[in-house]
């Protein structure tokens, strides 16, 4: 578990990465949290503002570096690397929010069969991973949340992104795994930082 204030640390440091590298400037020297030296993965999300459509999303998910050089490349990857995007351009900078999710070691789902997921999965806490052969895709924890969807519309989009036939969840030889993540995102674009809470279903009461 992170703090707040390493949640906010690492939204402020992923705002300067992200404006620096837009600008065609190297990464700003930064002061990482004691706990970022740990391997972890994580997220960085770019949105429009006030819309909030998307505009950037890459993440490490697995802890395979430390947590302060996973963030760098996310942050820089979000901005000029999704293939869904044309890079970021230094004028639209005043009007995206950032938002960075810090997550737990993937694992796998404890479900013997298909079925089992739908009372596995926990909307608003779980992200997952679906791995079928070369095919994987994830989503992020807050994404069924923001959607509206039920378990089972999370599973199928699940498979979708990994490429494969949404109803493929359905099936034995399609892997799933797990993992939760803390949500830091600015209010505005370089406005207050906050942990997003995530008001999902399982989430309530």
């Amino acid at each position: 578990m992170f703090t707040d204030d390493d949640g906010v640390q690492a939204v402020r440091i992923a705002r300067a990465i992200v404006d620096a590298h837009v600008h065609g400037r190297s990464p700003p020297e930064a002061d990482f949290p004691a706990s970022f030296d740990e391997r972890g993965g994580v997220f960085t999300t770019l949105t429009t503002y006030p819309r909030h459509d998307l505009r950037g999303c890459i993440g490490i998910p697995e802890p395979v570096m430390p947590l302060r050089e996973a963030l760098v490349q996310s942050a820089m990857s979000a901005a000029t690397e999704d293939p869904r995007f044309p890079p970021v351009r230094p004028g639209e900078l005043d009007a995206i929010v950032v938002e960075v999710t810090l997550l737990s070691k993937p694992e796998p789902v404890p479900a013997k069969r298909p079925e089992d997921l739908l009372k596995a999965v926990r909307v608003g806490v779980h992200g997952l991973i679906a791995v079928r052969g070369p095919y994987r895709g994830l989503l992020l924890p807050q994404v069924p949340v923001e959607q509206g969807w039920g378990v089972e519309e999370f599973l199928r989009h699940t498979c979708w992104k990994a490429g494969l036939s949404p109803e493929s969840w359905r099936d034995p030889q399609t892997r799933f795994m797990w993992f939760t993540g803390q949500v830091f995102s600015e209010s505005s674009p370089r406005g207050p930082v906050s942990p997003k809470r995530l008001e999902g279903d399982a989430c309530k009461g």
